[in-house]
């Protein structure tokens, strides 16, 4: 569809070109870290880590080796949920961490849904902390001109939120069945040990070099291709044309055309009346609104490239990032992440009503937008 934009003369060439010379980057660090999650997986790395973490949260509920609370093994899913998506993507928690924790709840003896719900927030709301927490991110990170550190400084106050709220709201939700105890899983045993200690160190480095304010596409870029070397020495059969996220691609360079498009056609005129004008909170809470509805009726990535341009201020860009970041929680489109997640539920035989989820998500959304608008406001200091 793209190219046919382009070829029509509905798409010009300059909208064009600067298009790609600003996503070829992100969409190359989309790639690699594509790679380097599916084969440190495929070593076992995040199996052996979640498995750890249980054993741990076991002996720290109850004091014991064998046994240990769900809710502390809740919380485990919480933290690991968190910190995936923060420092490797949504996607990766709901391609990676999804299959994981619905193992952690079976063995745990209770429905995988609580856990199952946790990830899939989680990988949406838990997605402001860094630029490599969301495609979003990076494309408002370049926009800015903001070092990693410089991100978290404008965003601190509604990532924490992004956390908090979700984490109130499964609590009530599903309370009664975090209650109980747990036996604590077995440490799954690496066919290749290691293979799996080159995919620990390789992840272990990789995460601080994407926080250092190097372009992120390359220590992501040198990761994948050592540990492509690394696998197709020791483990050639894991390599194959399928883990590369060819689908997801095509379709993010697909909606960034159509977007660019429309904007060279008066986008941005259209919607300007909807997003506000300032950086008072009613303006912000409409920018982030706007955000919110746009993902759900199309999808995250095309609602924030339709109202980019009306974010003519680091505050109105954080307030965009809080809609599109926090607020795809209702339709099964809203972000890539949730349709992921649910390919990953299906295979595992997990059902889910997708009205049920919605009606969720609406509650918490309501809720959760305008909270994560006003940390930023008051964050802020409360501009005008």
């Amino acid at each position: 569809m793209g190219l046919a934009l382009l070829g029509s003369g509905l798409l010009t060439p300059d909208s064009a070109a600067t298009l790609a010379m600003r996503t070829a980057p992100i969409l190359l660090f989309v790639v690699a870290m594509t790679v380097v999650t599916e084969l440190a997986n495929s070593a076992g790395l995040f199996g052996s880590v979640t498995a750890r973490l249980a054993r741990w949260g076991a002996r720290a509920g109850t004091g014991e080796q064998g046994h240990g609370r769900i809710i502390v093994l809740w919380l485990i899913v919480i933290a690991v949920a968190t910190l995936s998506t923060a420092f490797l993507s949504l996607d990766t928690t709901a391609v990676l961490v999804t299959p994981v924790v619905v193992f952690l709840a079976r063995h745990a003896r209770i429905h995988p849904l609580p856990f199952a719900l946790t990830t899939v927030w989680l990988a949406n709301t838990a997605s402001l902390f860094l630029p490599v927490s969301n495609l979003t991110n990076l494309l408002a990170q370049h926009r800015l001109g903001l070092s990693p550190l410089g991100f978290t400084e404008l965003l601190w106050a509604p990532a924490l939120l992004g956390v908090a709220v979700p984490t109130a709201a499964l609590w009530l939700l599903f309370r009664k069945d975090l209650h109980g105890r747990f036996t604590a899983p077995e440490i799954p045993q690496a066919a290749d040990k290691r293979l799996l200690a080159f995919s620990g160190v390789t992840v272990a480095v990789l995460l601080p070099a994407l926080v250092s304010g190097i372009a992120v596409w390359i220590p992501a870029a040198i990761a994948a291709a050592f540990l492509l070397v690394v696998f197709s020495i020791r483990k050639p059969g894991a390599l194959r044309w399928t883990m590369l996220p060819l689908q997801p691609l095509l379709l993010a360079m697909g909606l960034f055309l159509v977007v660019a498009t429309l904007h060279d056609h008066g986008l941005a005129t259209v919607l300007a009346g909807a997003a506000g004008s300032g950086n008072g909170f009613v303006d912000l809470l409409q920018m982030a609104g706007g955000g919110a509805l746009g993902a759900n009726a199309a999808n995250n990535l095309p609602a924030y490239l339709a109202l980019e341009p009306l974010a003519d201020s680091p505050m109105r860009l954080a307030a965009l990032l809080i809609g599109v970041n926090l607020g795809p929680l209702v339709s099964p489109w809203a972000s890539l992440a949730t349709l992921l997640w649910h390919s990953r539920l299906k295979a595992m035989g997990v059902e889910i009503s997708w009205r049920a989820y919605a009606l969720a998500g609406v509650g918490l959304s309501l809720v959760l937008v305008p909270t994560a608008v006003l940390g930023l406001w008051l964050s802020a200091g409360a501009p005008g």
